[in-house]
């Protein structure tokens, strides 16, 4: 099990991952790791710092725990609330490039891990595959693209941005073949996943039948304190 009790929740975007895992963590009062924000927050410090080796973008992921918190749901970069600013499709795409280097991805894995103390749910893309291999419990969400791309617009609605359905919804299909078909890490359930169609199923119905499998599963190997 490694240094802590840990559930992993991976999937594609817009597939609820973020929603049921903060309200898991806040049930279960184990800790919330959204390792997606990790990627995006290189994404936009590369950006910021202009860099452009490879050199240079190793050593920035190396050094990217010391530059950013997560705090109240909050993401600061450099002590700056970047908390919306790294939720721009630019910043996905962009985050969904870089990370496809095995050097970026050894740096944020090797963060990951060292933030698994104790009780804590990892959201990602690669948690159950590559980083967690023996997690307590995992979950992999999915959705059609068609119902993603439908909530990818009604958020960015409330944001108060306007854009055009057709170029979110090619958007996300770009951004799944991207992720799935990287040799490094790609988007795939593990072979123990337990694989939730969020498509149909509102979020607070699937944290109850997450959190079904999560009771069960702590009750098979008496947990319960």
């Amino acid at each position: 099990m490694g240094k802590g009790l840990i559930i992993t929740i991976d999937g594609p975007s817009g597939v609820g991952k973020t929603t049921v895992a903060k309200e898991l963590a806040k049930i279960l009062d184990f800790k919330y790791i959204d390792t997606g924000a990790m990627y995006r927050a290189l994404a936009l410090a590369v950006k910021r710092d202009l860099v452009t080796s490879d050199k240079a973008l190793t050593k920035l992921a190396y050094s990217l725990p010391s530059r950013v918190d997560f705090k109240d749901d909050l993401v600061y970069l450099d002590n700056e609330d970047v908390t919306g600013a790294i939720r721009t499709e630019e910043i996905g795409m962009m985050a969904s490039l870089i990370s496809q280097r095995l050097e970026v991805r050894e740096a944020l894995w090797q963060w990951q891990r060292a933030l698994a103390q104790g009780k804590a749910i990892f959201e990602g893309r690669d948690m159950g595959t590559v980083v967690f291999p023996d997690a307590f419990i995992k979950f992999y969400l999915t959705a059609t693209a068609k119902v993603r791309a439908e909530r990818r617009l009604r958020q960015l609605k409330e944001m108060g941005r306007n854009i055009d359905f057709d170029e979110i919804y090619q958007k996300i299909l770009r951004r799944d073949e991207q992720d799935k078909m990287r040799p490094l890490a790609p988007l795939k359930p593990a072979p123990d996943a337990i694989i939730i169609d969020t498509t149909c199923i509102e979020a607070d119905k699937v944290v109850d039948k997450m959190l079904d499998y999560i009771l069960s599963r702590m009750q098979e190997v008496n947990l319960y304190e």
